[in-house]
């Protein structure tokens, strides 16, 4: 079986995602947004490793809607229209705030 190295990019992202919103994230004993944003960067630079070792050098383009790319600006792309529903979800699920604050107090 073939797969399309678009398919094979998104797998990849898939995998990463699974594992960051459901076995790492969850484990957290503090989960705010500075340590989330830490760990997410991680393995947002991990997917690029991955995804480079695949194709960098090869001259494969990526079909990103209607244009082609290649796989770095592809793989950043997926990962983060990927990711932004999951982590708005994970965040208001755990009350995390968005604004940066891990207290609740006045301003």
């Amino acid at each position: 079986m073939v797969v399309s190295p678009e398919a094979q990019i998104l797998i990849l992202v898939g995998l990463i995602l699974a594992v960051t919103y459901l076995g790492i994230f969850p484990t957290l004993r503090e989960k705010t947004l500075n340590k989330l944003m830490l760990i997410d960067f991680g393995l947002n630079v991990l997917a690029l490793i991955v995804a480079g070792a695949w194709f960098w050098g090869t001259g494969v383009q990526f079909t990103l809607l209607f244009y082609e790319t290649n796989w770095a600006i592809f793989t950043i792309v997926c990962y983060a229209v990927i990711e932004i529903p999951l982590f708005l979800r994970f965040a208001k699920a755990h009350g995390i705030r968005l604004d940066g604050r891990d207290d609740d107090g006045p301003e």
